[in-house]
């Protein structure tokens, strides 16, 4: 149960009423669209307090806006953090958190099995601005530990990594993190709030491309973090942004002056303001949309993944299938603990034959689309060397677990029945 309004609330309900009230003026039940880009002041004085972080309100829509507010709000509920803030993708939010953390000179440790565009985006991107990203097998706890240094500004992990569907261990990689002072940041676009809230088991902050199961119709970019309230800034010399004045705040300390917010309050009036990567209230709303029916959809979608997997995995023509809620799977057990609901719409697998056999299946296919997105009421598939994963090199690739052979599967709501034999004639087809 989590807090709404002063009371406990189940999931469920939260989904659906949690950040949102019926419009005061009009009485309209749903969310309005604030298509706007300012806001009136009551006073020169108000608007003083306003830009000087004195007091909370709409100042201008690259920082906020009452369509957008409303969707921060339903996820931190879900997620059970003290605050969230959506932007323009997920991409984008995972961007801004790491510089929200870090600046040149400083370092991150990541996993390796994430989507391909976020290790370019850290390896390469974030490498030329002077933050150095180092990269370990999600599973080896020695290396995480042995990665941290006085430079390391934050660990990162998928909860379910992209495109194997390999399972973290949270709580264990949390516990170095923290030990060493340094904040957890997870990724929970695979998994959503309903299959698991990271910061129950140690993350301080998660990232969801929205874009994907929560909106869950691939109608909308969004990005979303939510903070937890629970990493404390204040005094930790790793971390001088927030523990000396701001000059463009007249001196603003975060950790002091806005307490368990700081992270997400400086992610706003720094972050947001300074780079403007601003969530379209459009888009908020029609993710709010998609959110109303989350559980319904990730129940389905994990149910119907699971009898795919398993009839995938019996088929002696294929060679491997990656899904952790196989019994068969070396993240089986993992599952029972962090993923009790569930493991998930996305996994891996593999024909006999190599990559032009998975090419044929993938070209063979006459229900499921070729797409390069995850997380729709459709089911999707691709083949991440050629596509998501295609600028690694070898030898990246072979770290991140992806054979040439490889396909991804995001499973949507079809009847399973359907798509387990629109898999079958394509494979059948692929000889």
């Amino acid at each position: 149960m989590l807090e709404f309004k002063g009371k406990n609330y189940g999931f469920d309900t939260l989904m659906v009423h949690a950040g949102t009230q019926p419009d005061p003026d009009t009485h309209a039940v749903a969310l309005p669209i604030y298509q706007t880009t300012a806001y009136t002041f009551d006073s020169v004085d108000h608007a003083a307090r306003l830009f000087e972080l004195k007091e909370a309100g709409n100042i201008y829509s690259r920082m906020s806006d009452p369509t957008v507010d409303a969707l921060e709000r339903r996820i931190a509920a879900l997620d059970g953090g003290i605050g969230a803030l959506a932007m323009s993708s997920g991409h984008a939010v995972m961007f801004n958190t790491f510089l929200n953390l870090a600046g040149a000179g400083d370092e991150i440790v990541s996993s390796i099995c994430i989507y391909g565009g976020a290790i370019n985006m850290m390896g390469v991107t974030l490498d030329r601005i002077g933050i150095k990203v180092r990269f370990v097998d999600p599973d080896d706890l020695d290396a995480w530990e042995a990665a941290v240094n006085e430079r390391t500004k934050a660990f990162f992990v998928e909860g379910i990594g992209n495109p194997n569907a390999n399972v973290a261990d949270i709580g264990a990689i949390a516990e170095i993190a923290h030990r060493h002072g340094i904040p957890m940041v997870v990724d929970s676009t695979f998994t959503t709030p309903y299959l698991q809230r990271p910061i129950e088991y140690g993350a301080d902050f998660v990232i969801h491309s929205a874009t994907k199961f929560l909106g869950g119709h691939g109608t909308a970019m969004c990005g979303i973090v939510t903070d937890a309230g629970t990493f404390d800034f204040s005094g930790n010399p790793r971390f001088p942004l927030y523990n000396e004045p701001d000059v463009s705040y007249h001196g603003v300390v975060f950790a002091k002056d806005c307490g368990k917010a700081g992270f997400i309050t400086r992610l706003r009036t720094m972050m947001l303001r300074d780079l403007g990567a601003c969530c379209a209230p459009l888009n908020a709303f029609l993710i709010m949309q998609g959110i109303e029916t989350l559980s319904l959809r990730m129940r389905r979608i994990s149910d119907s993944a699971l009898e795919i997997a398993r009839h995938l995995k019996a088929h002696p023509d294929v060679a491997f299938v990656n899904y952790p809620g196989l019994e068969s799977s070396r993240y089986y057990d993992r599952v029972q603990r962090y993923l009790p609901k569930g493991a998930g719409g996305v996994f891996t697998f593999g024909l006999h034959g190599g990559r032009e056999r998975g090419a044929r299946l993938i070209d063979s296919l006459e229900l499921i689309m070729h797409v390069t997105n995850v997380g729709d009421a459709r089911t999707l598939i691709s083949h991440p060397a050629s596509t998501t994963h295609s600028q690694l090199s070898d030898e990246q690739l072979a770290e991140s677990g992806i054979r040439p052979e490889t396909v991804r599967l995001s499973v949507g709501l079809e009847d399973p029945a359907d798509l387990i034999a629109d898999l079958d004639q394509a494979i059948a087809a692929a000889k």
